[in-house]
């Protein structure tokens, strides 16, 4: 069944040494939201220039509803410098003061979103005033939606307030290896033990569910019930990493959302991560086939050590 999920954050332009590519989190987990048949709406904003008219062009191209795009006066389009060292290494510097700091929380939108079934944010999006004001907005607008705190944790682009304000407000907390590390030490929890530190911090914000991402190595999902439930990863011929982690939250929240089951959930998003990860960009369609040629095809699992014992 259809439902309608709303996703608040950047979209942006990767800007690379001889390309750019148009991305951002929220941005890629709406595409494939929608691509799984339902009403994805980004809410964002872009500049009154040319990359932002591009980046709409490319909203359109992907059929996104771009209902609540913003076009924001005087602020460019989000962009990302990307660079690369010696040893092919990349480094970045997320440009501040762009359109997507300066979303706008408009009657439109509040009445949008009290119909929708998920709200996912961010942490990114919220480290300018206007930004933060129409997220903690949209939170409180969203009622009883499921709300999915994809933290991606940027450098200097958040702080303890925002992370434990969004914690507090969340049901779904999802984040990577290195991600969890970094949280429990902003939150003084040992981060050595992954399923320990997920029972804790959701015992301390009564969250639904926390789900960490381990790369090639699949996922692991607790529950508010004590369930926990590990996918391991999939050996595959990598292309690229860009959105597999958006397209796991993807499959994974459009399984919760039709009443599935944690297990089947975060196999599917592991699934629907992998495959993405073997075709070039973040935003290139799956269709159903591939995924069940990619399920049919007994693919090499490759598994954390120290969760296996919770593996099926």
């Amino acid at each position: 069944m259809s439902k309608t999920v709303f996703a608040f954050g950047e979209i942006l332009w990767d800007l690379l040494p001889n390309d750019r590519i148009l991305g951002g989190a929220p941005f890629n987990f709406v595409y494939r939201i929608h691509s799984l048949g339902n009403r994805g709406c980004i809410v964002s904003a872009l500049g009154d220039d040319d990359l932002g008219r591009e980046a709409r062009d490319a909203v359109a191209a992907l059929k996104i509803d771009a209902t609540y795009l913003q076009t924001v006066p005087g602020r460019p389009t989000g962009t990302v410098n990307v660079f690369f060292d010696e040893q092919n290494n990349p480094d970045y510097f997320i440009v501040p003061g762009v359109a997507y700091d300066h979303v706008e929380l408009t009657d439109a939108l509040r009445e949008g979103v009290r119909e929708a079934d998920c709200l996912c944010f961010g942490s990114l999006a919220q480290r300018a005033e206007k930004s933060r004001a129409t997220v903690r907005g949209l939170i409180e607008e969203a009622g009883q939606a499921m709300k999915f705190f994809d933290i991606n944790m940027r450098k200097e682009c958040y702080n303890k307030e925002i992370v434990t304000y969004s914690l507090e407000k969340a049901d779904i907390l999802k984040l990577n290896e290195d991600e969890a590390r970094e949280l429990a030490g902003m939150l003084g929890m040992d981060g050595s033990d992954t399923a320990g530190f997920c029972q804790e911090v959701m015992s301390r914000y009564e969250l639904a569910y926390c789900v960490v991402t381990l790369g090639p190595r699949g996922a692991l999902a607790v529950s508010e019930s004590g369930e926990q439930v590990y996918d391991a990863g999939y050996e595959v011929a990598l292309v690229d990493s860009l959105g597999a982690g958006d397209a796991f939250s993807a499959g994974f929240i459009d399984s919760l959302l039709n009443g599935r089951s944690l297990r089947d959930a975060c196999a599917f998003g592991n699934r629907l991560g992998a495959v993405v990860a073997t075709q070039k960009g973040a935003t290139q369609p799956v269709t159903a086939e591939q995924m069940q040629a990619f399920e049919s095809r007994g693919m090499k699992r490759l598994y954390e050590d120290s969760l296996q014992g919770l593996a099926q």
